[in-house]
């Protein structure tokens, strides 16, 4: 047991980390019906590591993490600039398109890379049992500057997330705090993609939401269940994988998928029950 506890007790600090924005902006996101937006800046900034690998750049190096930073800015861009005040094209379709053309570019490009088909499979799955404690401090200040951020200006974030029409009546500039909102995301999104790989992130930022979104209607009660769940469903997660010997962010991904399906299971009974 004690073996166990030193061995993950840093990937274990680094799920907390993760957690904690994750939680946060996975209720944005889920508020905003943008639900594969964290797929498709992920993955952007996956395309970034692939490039920045084929240019020589190797994972967790400087020029690794500016290569992903500028394509999960270019993704920012692109999904504040896609934001219509009257839509003819739902933005989930033009984020589930550049996923798609996303991926296949990174495809394209590992191929041309040595050692290119491993490095598509760390991004997706991640390393975090391999996480470092001084890459945990790193990723945590960042973390905790993005955070400051978006608690200075919660109000206009979360009526644009709640309101949009009202911060469009308000004469608000909506692209430019969509942009802020999304670059900000691209740049969580950037470092976590090291530690804990596409399908992980993907999970931390939506499943411990919509969880707490069938609990609770009150904001602040959303967040502070989505972290609880968050963290919990990591450690089991890192039980399971350290006991049976499995992958590592596959397995609390599985977890947190049981966890949103205890969840919903009992409202969806009753509901059921109430039509008959």
């Amino acid at each position: 047991m004690i073996e166990m506890l030193q061995f993950m007790a840093a990937p274990f600090v680094a799920c907390l980390v993760l957690v904690g924005i994750h939680a946060y902006f996975g209720i944005h996101v889920i508020e905003r019906r943008v639900l594969f937006v964290d797929l498709a800046v992920a993955q952007f900034a996956a395309l970034g590591a692939v490039v920045g690998f084929a240019a020589g750049h190797h994972p967790g190096e400087l020029g690794s993490t500016l290569y992903s930073m500028a394509f999960a800015t270019l993704a920012a861009g692109l999904f504040a600039v896609t934001r219509m005040k009257h839509e003819k094209l739902p933005q989930e379709a033009i984020i589930g398109i550049t996923f798609v053309v996303a991926s296949a570019a990174a495809i394209l490009v590992a191929d041309k890379a040595p050692e290119g088909a491993e490095h598509i499979k760390e991004t997706l799955a991640g390393s975090l049992l391999w996480v470092t404690w001084p890459t945990v401090v790193k990723d945590l200040i960042i973390y905790s500057a993005v955070g400051l951020f978006h608690w200075f200006f919660r109000h206009r974030f979360l009526l644009i997330t709640t309101n949009p029409a009202e911060a469009y009546r308000r004469g608000w500039w909506v692209r430019w705090w969509d942009f802020l909102f999304y670059l900000s995301f691209g740049i969580i999104i950037t470092f976590s993609v090291e530690i804990g790989g596409i399908l992980m992130v993907f999970s931390y930022l939506v499943i411990p939401a919509c969880i707490a979104i069938l609990l609770a209607e009150n904001m602040k009660i959303r967040l502070l269940l989505g972290w609880l769940i968050g963290w919990v469903g990591s450690a089991l997660g890192l039980v399971v994988s350290y006991v049976w010997d499995f992958p590592t962010g596959p397995a609390i991904v599985v977890v947190l998928g049981l966890m949103l399906v205890l969840a919903w299971l009992p409202g969806s009974l009753r509901s059921g029950l109430n039509t008959q």
